[in-house]
């Protein structure tokens, strides 16, 4: 695809167009034609959990892909089926997606933390038939299996004993052949069939399935070659967890249809903000994307025994970045860092492209593809300046990038899919250039004495105070006001809850935002509900709240 060179957000938008292959594949059409094509060009630098630096060209992908294609057919596993896939970071990851997409099996990517009962309700909900996981996740399918009557097949990616009835990853790819043409047009997957399904992070009730076609990938071009800014040759770090969305549209997909080298840091445990510093500067990480929260480690830090010279564009996604972790990371790198704003439903919707004066806590304007719109509660378009729901309006062949619906849960598609829009349920507001501010989900929105207060203002400003690490804001009923604001919060080491550091914050809130949003109430804690994924549960801090009140605390 020929690369664009904008001047402009305009320029940008008016030229750029995409065109869809028939029938696209991308393990076949981009990994095999690259091996092809340029065999040894490098695709992966892989820095495992003791720090072992491995490096892997195009050739290793298409053959261990075509492996293990090999052997799951093998064992009937073939075009529709389910197949769940936890493998942290490591490589087999990568094979797995590759070889699945070969075959036109379904990879429902995992994360790690899930526990028995989560692995038991999502493998009966989505029917899956078999399991790739590490080892260190064994025991845990082992103790659902009973209850998951769907799944027949069991990989194990490791060194570990296999239980009764399991397979040995390495072992069946060493007896399968590595050679894999291409089925004919009508046999081969790809173009509309389904492709992955992701499950939601689910920060209210049980996750949703979204489903995801053969085009797919295609949309993550523009997330790599533009707001990534990839360049033939870099080496790109997204710091996800292979369970989520995420990590492709960070470490696959886009990255390697935009030329460039995906990293991957394989830690285990708890992050390090001083070990991510010692990664990107060791190995001259070029490009490095990461949420809200990692930064505000990162400028917590010292950097000046870092040698980040190698690193020239940054960005962000997830949640709100603060203008102080912003000016903090600029005045010590030199770098501006490009917010963007999407779902698992969709790609990239808005960002922050290289070519844009970056305005910290804006996610930017939208991408090309996106035809968004700011509609109120009746479904009208909203004014600049006016809060509305992020829709997406549909076309007759189809919107590139937005998934295909929730898999079987049709009436739940619907209430999102409504009279030629698709309804994100997040809101946001346009200022006078264009760009866009998010504000929260729609359910997350305060009303308080007449005004509509989103929590990741009042959130953003809080953790520009020094003693904050991270808050949580949610309202609670209040006799007078209707709604009263209040920030859950975690304090940095050395600090401690108190009704004078409780006054310090409500002022410091005051003067960073409007002083009607301050937080009328501050508790303390440990640590903030959160979801498997990371994201905060404000849901349940809301329903912990009334039931302290139900009971008179």
């Amino acid at each position: 695809m020929e690369r664009l060179r904008p001047k402009s957000y305009e320029e940008f938008i008016q030229q750029f167009r995409m065109d869809i292959p028939e029938n696209y594949n991308f393990a076949f059409d981009l990994v095999d034609k690259t091996a092809q094509d340029d065999p040894t060009r490098p695709a992966m630098v892989h820095v495992g959990p003791e720090g072992e630096r491995r490096e892997f060209d195009f050739a290793f992908f298409r053959s261990a892909s075509s492996r293990l294609a090999n052997a799951l057919a093998g064992q009937g596993i073939g075009k529709g089926d389910r197949i769940m896939l936890i493998l942290y970071r490591r490589v087999e990851y990568w094979v797995a997606m590759l070889a699945l997409h070969k075959i036109g099996a379904i990879p429902i990517p995992s994360p790690s933390l899930l526990t028995v009962h989560d692995i038991e309700y999502r493998v009966n909900f989505a029917k899956m038939k078999a399991a790739i996981v590490e080892d260190s996740i064994t025991d845990r399918i082992e103790e659902a299996r009973a209850t998951c009557p769907t799944l027949t097949t069991f990989v194990q990616v490791g060194d570990k004993p296999l239980p009764g009835g399991w397979l040995n990853y390495a072992a069946i790819c060493q007896a399968a052949s590595d050679d894999l043409p291409r089925p004919s047009k009508r046999e081969a997957p790809g173009g509309r069939d389904p492709m992955v399904i992701f499950f939601s992070s689910g920060t209210t009730g049980n996750p949703k399935m979204v489903l995801h076609n053969y085009t797919y990938p295609l949309s993550h071009y523009t997330t790599a070659a533009y707001w990534h800014d990839i360049k033939p040759g870099d080496l790109h770090l997204t710091l996800s967890d292979t369970g989520w969305a995420k990590s492709v549209w960070g470490k696959f997909y886009g990255q390697w249809m935009a030329e460039g080298v995906i990293f991957v840091w394989d830690f285990r445990g708890k992050f390090d903000p001083k070990e991510l510093l010692g990664i990107l500067a060791k190995h001259q990480v070029t490009t490095f994307c990461a949420p809200p929260t990692v930064y505000r480690f990162l400028v917590r830090e010292d950097l000046s025994p870092y040698d980040l010279s190698k690193l020239r564009h940054c960005t962000t996604a997830g949640e709100l970045l603060n203008d102080s972790v912003f000016l903090d990371w600029q005045k010590s790198t030199g770098l501006a860092i490009h917010e963007g704003y999407g779902q698992t439903e969709t790609t990239l919707q808005l960002a922050t492209y290289p070519w844009m004066t970056p305005k910290p806590g804006s996610v930017g304007k939208p991408s090309p593809g996106w035809d968004l719109v700011l509609l109120d509660p009746e479904c009208n378009p909203v004014s600049p300046g006016e809060e509305g729901e992020i829709c997406i309006r549909l076309k007759d062949d189809g919107v590139l990038g937005l998934f295909d619906g929730y898999l079987d849960e049709p009436d739940r598609t619907a209430k999102v899919v409504v009279d030629g829009y698709y309804h994100t349920g997040d809101k946001a507001w346009i200022d006078e250039d264009g760009y866009y501010w998010f504000l929260g989900r729609t359910d997350d929105l305060i009303k308080s004495s007449g005004y509509r207060i989103g929590p990741f203002e009042v959130e953003s400003a809080l953790v520009a105070h020094e003693a904050v690490i991270e808050a949580a804001v949610t309202g609670i009923p209040d006799p007078v006001r209707g709604m009263a604001v209040k920030a859950t919060v975690v304090l940095a080491p050395g600090y401690e809850g108190s009704e004078a550091m409780t006054k310090d914050l409500q002022n410091h809130v005051k003067k960073v935002t409007a002083p009607y949003k301050y937080p009328r109430i501050i508790e303390y804690v440990a640590e903030l509900p959160k979801t498997i994924s990371g994201k905060i549960k404000r849901g349940e801090i809301r329903e912990r709240d009334l039931e302290k009140m139900k009971a008179g605390k």
